[in-house]
């Protein structure tokens, strides 16, 4: 390695590995230097029977791995490129402000006895507000872990506007398709300087279409797929388990749920703009109308109670009666919207016709951690709140869906209960960055609240 490009040291927290475990191999031809302090704490965690538990689990067996190639104490080449990874034992005298003998302190001892000896060249790599303020308070170069933030700014929405002579709007619902290459000339936008730049236009992406003529004669349409051309979004002609879109992005979500050939779906939007009743109203559609899939089975990650649900009583339904509440909540408006069945089966509360479907299978709702290690074929998959949720975790999950599944993430990134998650790093905004442009992917963000008008007046005003 050139004296121009020096070697860097970077030390990682606990919380990095146990966000991501691959995260020990991210950084390329640098030392990765894991603290005894680290190891500690990761056999705490291992005996966990949580996404945490797993996490620390697999870090061990990394580190494990790499401990047959040589000493870790040492350091262990990995990539063959300089990439090293070692494990700093050591016990050395901390700085008068870490005396207070704590893992974090003693973790930050590492990171600042680096920095001593390799001229600043240390870089302390947490997931841990406060401990990067004491990082950057000890003159130690602090970060984030970075390697899977997306610009949160400018998250992919999943429609754009364009504005385009009227008889291409015309041409669109008469033929029913459109060429993509028609639109071209207009796919671009305009820059706060003045500079115009092109549209890419992703797979499922859709187009509101203004005419340029009459401001008043508009248009919805649909990239397919991956193919050349779009297709006409006209919104459904009756009610979709008793519930019609009340703006244009919940025609979009709509128009993407019921579409068998999309296979995951991502919606985001803040609280009331329907992001999740209209993911269940799809899905109590197809499995109990259209019989597409066997079950509909929806999850939500236990991260926002604070607690797992083992310390709430009674057996696993009862505790999820309560966790699971909001969905619920919103299943029975649809089937009490639907008045559904005979006159004796309006006889029935509410309450009893959802217990009814939860006891027929057809209808499953589990906390999140029931779900990985398992393949699941021909269902109606709802995640709920997955904002809560790492890029790894989200990861996991969409790779247990089996052949014939439909898998729907809805969440809020502005309301993240992860304490080591934020709006640029959560599996949410991951997933819907990197997996745009694929043809059985669709994504929308909904922006209006639909909830009532005391609910959307609080998310503009509070």
């Amino acid at each position: 390695m050139s004296d121009s490009n020096p070697r860097k040291f970077f030390v990682l927290d606990t919380n990095v590995l146990i966000h991501n475990p691959a995260s020990l191999f991210m950084f390329a031809d640098n030392e990765v230097v894991i603290p005894f302090t680290v190891l500690e704490e990761l056999d705490k965690f291992k005996k966990q029977n949580d996404d945490v538990g797993r996490n620390a689990r697999e870090v061990i067996r990394h580190l494990d791995g790499l401990r047959v190639k040589g000493h870790l104490a040492d350091g262990v080449e990995w990539n063959g490129h300089g990439g090293r990874i070692r494990v700093d034992f050591s016990a050395e005298d901390r700085p008068t402000m870490l005396r207070e003998d704590s893992p974090d302190n003693r973790i930050l001892s590492v990171a600042w006895k680096l920095k001593q000896q390799n001229n600043g060249e240390a870089v302390f790599i947490t997931k841990d507000i406060n401990v990067r303020l004491k990082s950057d308070a000890l003159g130690i170069h602090t970060e984030d872990f970075e390697a899977q933030k997306v610009d949160a700014d400018r998250l992919y929405t999943g429609y754009c506007e364009l504005t385009v002579p009227g008889d291409l709007i015309d041409d669109l619902y008469n033929e029913k398709q459109l060429e993509v290459e028609r639109l071209s000339p207009y796919l671009v936008r305009e820059l706060e300087d003045g500079q115009t730049v092109e549209i890419d236009l992703h797979a499922n992406q859709f187009i509101h279409l203004h005419d340029s003529g009459d401001s008043s004669h508009v248009g919805v349409a649909r990239r397919l797929g991956d193919t050349d051309h779009v297709i006409p979004v006209i919104g459904p002609r009756k009610p979709v388990y008793g519930i019609m879109p009340r703006n244009l992005q919940q025609t979009m979500a709509l128009d993407l749920l019921l579409d068998e050939e999309v296979k995951l779906i991502t919606l985001l939007g803040s609280a009331g703009t329907g992001k999740t009743l209209l993911a269940l109203a799809a899905g109590l559609h197809k499995v109990f109308n259209e019989e597409r899939y066997s079950k509909l089975l929806v999850a939500r990650p236990i991260m926002p109670m604070g607690r797992d649900i083992g310390y709430l009583p009674g057996d696993k339904d009862e505790k999820l009666s309560a966790w699971m509440q909001p969905i619920f909540d919103n299943i029975a408006y649809l089937i009490s919207t639907r008045h559904i069945g005979s006159q004796h089966a309006e006889s029935k509360s509410t309450e009893q016709r959802v217990e009814t479907l939860v006891k027929s299978g057809q209808l499953v709702l589990e906390p999140l951690t029931y779900i990985r290690g398992r393949s699941i074929p021909n269902q109606f998959i709802i995640v709920d709140e997955a904002q809560n949720l790492t890029p790894h975790e989200v990861k996991t999950i969409v790779s247990r869906v089996g052949e014939g599944t439909k898998i729907v993430l809805t969440g809020d990134v502005g309301q993240i209960d992860n304490p080591y998650l934020d709006t640029s790093s959560n599996g949410l905004a991951y997933m819907v960055e990197r997996m745009k442009g694929q043809g059985i992917v669709g994504h929308v963000t909904l922006a209006k609240s639909e909830r009532s008008e005391l609910a959307s007046l609080a998310a503009a005003k509070l």
